[in-house]
């Protein structure tokens, strides 16, 4: 019984931990400690083009209402636009950024 549930464990895990992983897609993030002013300054840029109503009061990613997390949508839609990930303050990353109601394209 002990093993059965211990496999069984393990084994959802496993699929929690690969269920945000999706092979050969990746993303763009804010790196961590990344500057305020630079992410605030790409996200007054970025929206000016692309639609970011869902960083907006109200939208599905709003919250948590914060910087990084605004950026980091902000980068991402950028990214998909362009095919550009800006290293001096974003990183790629291959694990799926969305939450909750919060799906990053």
């Amino acid at each position: 019984m002990a093993k059965t549930t211990i496999f069984s464990l393990c084994f959802l895990s496993f699929l929690i931990l690969c269920s945000t992983y999706v092979e050969g897609k990746t993303w763009c993030v804010a790196q961590v400690g990344a500057s305020k002013d630079r992410l605030n300054q790409f996200i007054n840029d970025v929206c000016l083009h692309l639609a970011c109503e869902p960083i907006m009061p109200g939208g599905s990613c709003f919250e948590p209402d914060n910087i990084y997390n605004h950026g980091s949508y902000a980068i991402n839609l950028n990214y998909r636009a362009t095919g550009e990930c800006d290293t001096s303050f974003a990183t790629p990353a291959t694990t799926d950024p969305s939450f909750l109601r919060c799906h990053y394209p």
